[in-house]
């Protein structure tokens, strides 16, 4: 797709191979090699089940390969109509008189039939000699499911041919304009005498209509359409179908690459009066949505436990702590995919530092959170694993609301300095009030002579003279 607001022309026809257009043809009746001389015959449009047992001197091999195509057959007055057209060879045999092809609609179930026979005096010229026999054509639909069955006559038990074939569907040209918004929609001349529709619709189990639904009329001028959309979607795709009880309908999806697919992680809310999170996809997928903890910067993000859920419908994670490095983690078929909705400045997120508490024998781990909140404290060992064993849990005090002079308490534990201390000593700190909290980490904190110096108690939420605080990725 072009950026910006270019317009990104996808010019499509009807064909199966986008460089290949549907060949013209002005006749379609039917024909054999030259020298051999064949006749049309009216046959009624059923498919009989009865048939002979075959002469013993004819081989089984007396049909050749069937052929099937569409063509286009145009008339200034009647319009375009499409065609099929079923070409095979035939070893003649004397028993044989000609050839039966039959055309039933898996659509609606309808038989038609062509007979090409063969004179007298021309099996006899030709008896044993291989020729080819092209069929009149077959009038069809775009998008059609048709079976043949291609046999003898007289039907010779066992010796017939069959193939389903479908009728190439009907692709439409279509530009998109990103400034403003809209696909434009090249509306090509219905063939066969026969209205069509257009419309955008978000492809789910069926296709869910997003705008107008635009007819077309049989044998109408070509003009230009313009359908509006609001995003692009890759499951936003154009649809089209003939008038026709049980049509076939085809698609096109014009934003069905990667960039479309952002636009399926920003539909992420959340709700600050029940502290809930939801996602809800515009377009289906399959496969997992988690919450997840970004302990540094970079594409690492580790699933907090219980918060998998499947990406069908709407996702909701109730009493979420709004921290920056809480993310949703998105493991679809359109890939893996992560988003931090937090990660923004109306979203203020409390914070963990360490620091001497008075007794001089213990580290006191605080929080400064902006509204009142309960905190707990893990002590581990070993930062490899994920969810870290806690050695050791620890619950802090309260953090209350702020006082009328303006201070507010802060929650905090003490731990024993040679608890808290060593190289693979992690403490890990999170919200102990809500069902997922992504969790603050400081590991290795060094513990010798000197290292922490002591620090008054604080009060209020100032920062005390020395201390080692969870860095900040906001």
């Amino acid at each position: 797709m072009l950026a910006g607001g270019a317009l990104a022309l996808l010019a499509l026809s009807w064909s199966t191979c986008p460089s290949l257009a549907v060949p013209r043809v002005t006749d379609c009746g039917p024909s054999c090699s030259q020298g051999f001389v064949c006749r049309s015959h009216v046959t009624r449009s059923i498919l009989s089940s009865f048939c002979h047992q075959p002469p013993a001197s004819m081989p089984r091999s007396v049909l050749g390969a069937l052929t099937l195509s569409t063509a286009m057959k145009c008339d200034p007055r009647d319009g375009c109509s499409l065609l099929l057209r079923v070409n095979t060879s035939l070893r003649l045999h004397e028993s044989l008189r000609g050839l039966e092809a039959c055309a039933l609609s898996m659509d609606t179930q309808e038989t038609h039939c062509q007979s090409v026979r063969v004179p007298r005096a021309s099996r006899r010229l030709h008896v044993g000699q291989q020729f080819q026999v092209h069929f009149g054509c077959f009038e069809v639909s775009a998008a059609q499911s048709v079976h043949v069955t291609l046999r003898t006559v007289p039907h010779f038990c066992g010796v017939q041919l069959e193939q389903q074939y479908n009728v190439e569907a009907r692709k439409l040209s279509y530009w998109v304009d990103r400034s403003r918004k809209v696909i434009l929609v090249q509306l090509p001349e219905a063939p066969g005498g026969t209205d069509y529709y257009v419309r955008l619709c978000l492809k789910w189990f069926t296709c869910e209509d997003v705008g107008a639904l635009v007819q077309v009329a049989a044998n109408s001028v070509p003009g230009m359409v313009s359908l509006p959309y609001s995003r692009e979607l890759p499951c936003l795709c154009l649809e089209s179908w003939a008038s026709t009880p049980d049509a076939v309908r085809t698609q096109t999806c014009p934003f069905e690459d990667d960039a479309a697919a952002e636009a399926l992680w920003e539909a992420v809310r959340y709700h600050p009066a029940s502290q809930a999170l939801s996602w809800e996809p515009a377009c289906p997928l399959s496969g997992l949505v988690s919450l997840c903890w970004c302990p540094e910067p970079g594409p690492a993000c580790l699933e907090l436990q219980h918060s998998r859920r499947p990406a069908h419908g709407r996702v909701q994670f109730s009493l979420v702590d709004t921290q920056p490095q809480l993310c949703l983690k998105f493991s679809t078929s359109l890939g893996f995919h992560v988003r931090c909705p937090f990660q923004q400045p109306r979203f203020p997120a409390w914070k963990m530092t360490v620091w001497p508490a008075p007794s001089g024998t213990h580290l006191r781990v605080a929080f400064s959170s902006p509204s009142p909140a309960r905190f707990q404290v893990c002590l581990s060992h070993g930062r490899k694993t994920w969810p870290l064993a806690c050695h050791q849990a620890l619950q802090a005090t309260t953090r209350s609301a702020a006082s009328d002079d303006g201070t507010v308490d802060a929650a905090f534990v003490d731990i024993p300095r040679d608890e808290a201390c060593g190289p693979d000593t992690c403490i890990q700190g999170w919200r102990a009030d809500v069902h997922f909290s992504a969790p603050q980490q400081l590991c290795g904190i060094p513990c010798g002579a000197g290292d922490v110096p002591q620090a008054q108690t604080p009060r209020t939420l100032g920062r005390p003279p020395t201390s080692y605080e969870t860095p900040s990725y906001t």
